[in-house]
């Protein structure tokens, strides 16, 4: 029973289906937000919600029966279950923030589809290298805060009066937000702080940003190799399986050849012993009817 449940819940078939689930439930919440569609479609909407829940709580029961404890040891596992008891808080609560947080069962995509599954791995597995970056880039913003609050604080004391309002103007700057109005501003009274501004977007988003990517495509690239590890190593031991099965095969066909080839000479040993027990029984006989004649 236990391998027929996991032979279903790892099927193609079935993994498609609760994509199906999460992306028709997806669509429902994304509808009720319409008052319209709940005034006239409430009841319905409300049905498939249930319906959806209740598959995915299904489903995880069934992950529960077939991996038993080792289902606490998947991160994944650990995730769905808590996606789903937050959407049954969320069905038996009344406030509006646990409801709004029924959205969050459309994340369960990323633990049923392989490809995001990746994603969110290569993800985790580059936090270390962008913690460094994060770092680097948080001392190049605030150098560049306190050099214009001290250069420029005085021409625009609403963009860099003061520390805190330089660091946002400088986060806004790095991001591409009106960075050119900002340093408009500031050129008219200072005419060479194009040099500021232009290094400064240098530095932070064509420089440090950029690090960012070069971790999650190293990642990717590191989540992509060890998953083609362990196919080929899927790939050895099936193989390996195989190769035993069919020596096991041969060495019962050969078995089976040689009670095959030994039961023709058996057979004919035995019809030759049983010849020889007949001539002498027929001898014994002969023998005695000559000494009864004899007698006579």
């Amino acid at each position: 029973m236990r391998e027929r449940m996991r032979a279903l819940l790892a099927h193609p078939y079935f993994q498609r289906f609760i994509i199906g689930v999460i992306l028709i439930n997806a669509a429902t919440l994304g509808l009720e937000t319409f008052p319209a569609v709940v005034e006239r479609y409430g009841t319905l909407l409300t049905v498939v919600d249930h319906m959806a829940l209740y598959i995915f709580a299904a489903e995880l029961l069934g992950k529960l029966y077939v991996e038993r404890t080792a289902f606490a040891r998947d991160p994944w596992n650990i995730f769905d279950t808590i996606i789903v008891g937050i959407a049954f808080a969320s069905t038996n609560g009344g406030l509006s923030v646990l409801r709004s947080l029924r959205i969050l069962r459309v994340l369960r995509l990323l633990s049923v589809v392989p490809s995001l599954r990746r994603v969110v791995s290569a993800l985790l597995r580059a936090m270390p290298g962008m913690s460094s970056i994060v770092v680097l880039l948080s001392l190049v913003l605030y150098v560049a805060a306190v050099m214009a609050t001290k250069l420029y604080g005085a021409t625009a004391p609403d963009r860099f009066g003061t520390l805190p309002t330089s660091l946002f103007t400088l986060y806004q700057t790095m991001t591409g937000d009106d960075w050119g109005n900002i340093a408009r501003e500031v050129m008219a009274t200072h005419p060479s702080a194009w040099i500021f501004f232009a290094s400064f977007i240098l530095v932070c988003t064509f420089v440090v940003l950029n690090l960012f990517l070069a971790v999650v495509v190293s990642a990717m690239d590191e989540e992509n190799a060890e998953e083609r590890v362990a196919q080929k190593q899927d790939a050895a031991s099936q193989t390996e399986r195989i190769l035993a099965e069919l020596a096991e095969l041969r060495k019962e066909v050969a078995e089976l050849r040689a009670l095959q080839t030994a039961a023709p000479v058996a057979a004919a040993a035995g019809a030759a012993q049983n010849g020889s027990s007949k001539a002498r029984r027929n001898g014994h006989n002969g023998n005695g009817s000559r000494a009864k004649k004899s007698r006579r």
